[in-house]
């Protein structure tokens, strides 16, 4: 199809083209020869336009072509050749399908200079759309969030501007360098508790009470209260300068934030004031309940490490793989737990007293841990074991590459996401004149959104370069005023 052009061409100075016209057409420099029986099929189109109005005046020629030689009989388009490859589809097989490699955002405008419908697209090439145009939408509210970061609203008050300095303060480290530095300590006083909490365990640094009971060094209590303190303090300040106190309050991880510092206050509760209402022993057992929560406070390091918070929503996505490996591991257990006791019931040393009790040897056994603790004896038992061990290997393989693939997948996304962001706020503020987004950039981008930037990307896929097809030709007076303007 693609090559030198046929001996027939269109006569543009004679009489209406009829079906059997030939045109041709130099996209990008490259030569083909199309039919206008088939052009004509879809008579929407730029090309069918074009071969309908060969016998109309120059300038209504170069309102459809970029340049045209009436010597060759040539229309130029200053196009990109692959995706016309893909777009001439529609023509022969009434559906077009987008190479691989194609930006899909550049392939739709194509679409759009040919005046090809993008329904023709197939389903597949549909989805790719859709990708694209959801991570725009993605882009689009990072860089909303950024330029409400830099400025907030002029008509605030006092108090909602000291407010939302005080959130950026602790919420957003890369807001500003006190904020950085905010987040470093928050994560050093976490690092710090979490190691007071297991080293005060060591009996060699525990102390004897009053009544000869090991209770923590009183240093380490010490650490433990500043370090509380500073929970404390961190928590009611973002609570304070939250915009939604409810929202703030329901989320997961200041669940985790507020679980970390109940126990705290509870226990001083409990010690101080139980005493009075509750005999001393169960005061005792409710403080060490109590204790043991403050190992809620070591996620509280997710708040500061994206890797923790990219892998929480790889998990989240692999929901279902996870159900899987659940469902492998359930089947499997239930299964040789219960061969395992039917065939140890013959020996007289067996291990196995019941089902249930199997289903601890079955979860050591298929997870490759084998504590030892209980074991088969007989030679049908063994083999039991083994297949069981096989088949564990197995279940426990099978779903962990799409988790593995969902965590880099979702982390090599929140990269480009990021990069995007700045890019676009990049080139927002060479376009408003700017050294940076100030305000009168936020003004005119106050209600950016998914839209506008799927627009604007559509324009910035528009090739803007002019390449001169007709070195020899007198008759190229065609100009690009439209995209000197966008200059």
């Amino acid at each position: 199809m693609w090559g030198i052009p046929k001996t027939r061409y269109a006569d543009c100075n004679g009489s209406e083209a009829s079906e059997e016209t030939e045109i041709v057409v130099n996209v990008g420099g490259v030569k083909q020869v199309l039919p206008g029986d088939v052009l004509n099929r879809y008579p929407e189109t730029r090309l069918a336009e074009l071969i309908n109005n060969t016998s109309e005046s120059f300038d209504t020629i170069l309102s459809l072509c970029d340049d045209y030689d009436p010597g060759k009989g040539e229309f130029y388009f200053d196009r990109d050749p692959d995706a016309f490859k893909c777009i001439i589809e529609v023509y022969y097989y009434g559906e077009i399908h987008m190479k691989r490699g194609i930006c899909p955002i550049c392939f739709l405008k194509e679409m759009e200079f040919w005046k090809v419908d993008p329904d023709f697209l197939d389903e597949c090439c549909k989805s790719s759309l859709n990708e694209v145009e959801a991570e725009l939408s993605e882009i689009a509210d990072k860089v909303k969030l950024i330029l409400d970061d830099l400025e907030g609203d002029p008509g605030a008050s006092r108090w909602q501007r000291c407010q939302v300095l005080l959130w950026k303060l602790m919420e957003k480290p890369e807001s500003s360098l006190s904020a950085r530095v905010i987040a470093i300590v928050s994560f050093l006083f976490i690092l710090i508790s979490s190691v007071v909490m297991c080293v005060g365990t060591i009996p060699e640094l525990q102390v004897e009470d009053a009544e000869g009971n090991p209770v923590e060094h009183p240093t380490l209590e010490a650490i433990e209260t500043a370090c509380i303190g500073w929970f404390t303090i961190e928590y009611m300040l973002r609570l304070i300068s939250s915009p939604n106190k409810v929202h703030f309050m329901l989320s997961f991880m200041n669940i985790i934030d507020f679980l970390a510092i109940m126990p705290f206050y509870v226990v001083l509760t409990l010690t101080y004031l139980g005493t009075a209402v509750m005999e001393l022993s169960n005061v005792q057992q409710a403080v060490q309940a109590l204790r043991i929560m403050r190992i809620a406070r070591i996620f509280k390091l997710a708040r500061h490490s994206s890797g923790l918070q990219t892998l929480t929503y790889a998990l989240k996505r692999s929901f279902k793989e996870l159900g899987l490996l659940l469902m492998y591991m359930g089947v499997g257990i239930f299964l040789f737990s219960a061969l395992g006791y039917t065939i140890e019931q013959s020996h007289p040393e067996t291990m196995f007293k019941s089902i249930p009790q199997s289903f601890w040897w079955a979860i050591i056994t298929m997870t490759t841990v084998g504590y030892g603790d209980i074991y088969p004896k007989t030679t049908l038992g063994r083999c039991n074991a083994a297949v069981s061990f096989l088949c564990g290997v197995i279940a426990i393989a099978l779903p962990i590459h799409p988790i593995i693939n969902n965590f880099v997948i979702f982390y090599n996304k929140q990269r480009v996401l990021e990069t995007a962001a700045k890019h676009e706020l990049e080139l927002m503020a060479l376009r408003s004149g700017a050294g940076g987004p100030g305000k009168a950039l936020h003004r005119s981008l106050k209600s950016y959104s998914a839209a506008g930037l799927w627009d604007s990307a559509m324009r910035a896929s528009q090739s803007d370069t002019y390449i001169p097809l007709l070195e020899d030709s007198s008759h190229r007076n065609i100009t690009h005023s439209s995209k000197d303007k966008d200059h």
